[in-house]
């Protein structure tokens, strides 16, 4: 089992998402910024080593929000861990960082409204119902 971590990051009452490249796996699906932990690495170095690639920001860990393992057709099970961000650091990018197709801040009751990875369709339902919060 490969184990993923991910970011919920919220700024003015809304949370970042990524959109993955039309090159890569799960083509323009929508994920929250984050990837897979390394063999040796804890979870939150996993984290700020992904979050520095991908958005180049440096950011504090805040508390861990959600834990789950999903299951893709013919694919190893990924456990999936979600945290709030406790601060982002330096300003997240404007423009779309090279890592994803396009970034957008989004209301967390629109989050709905974007095709997001399939492994992210529970977090996804508690966060557009406020049963989970965050920030």
């Amino acid at each position: 089992m490969k184990t993923v971590v991910a970011a919920i990051i919220v700024r003015d009452s809304r949370v970042l998402i990524c959109q993955r490249k039309r090159d890569a796996e799960f083509t323009l699906k929508w994920e929250f910024p984050g990837g897979k932990v390394e063999p040796g690495e804890d979870l939150e170095s996993a984290l700020l080593r992904e979050l520095a690639e991908e958005l180049g920001i440096r950011a504090i860990i805040g508390r861990e929000i959600w834990r789950m393992t999903y299951q893709y057709p013919g694919k190893p099970e990924p456990f999936l861990i979600v945290f709030n961000l406790a601060d982002a650091g330096a300003q997240i990018p404007i423009m779309d960082p090279d890592s994803f197709e396009q970034i957008a801040w989004v209301a967390p009751a629109k989050l709905a409204d974007f095709d997001f990875l399939p492994a992210n369709a529970e977090l996804i339902a508690k966060l557009v119902s406020g049963a989970l919060p965050i920030g």
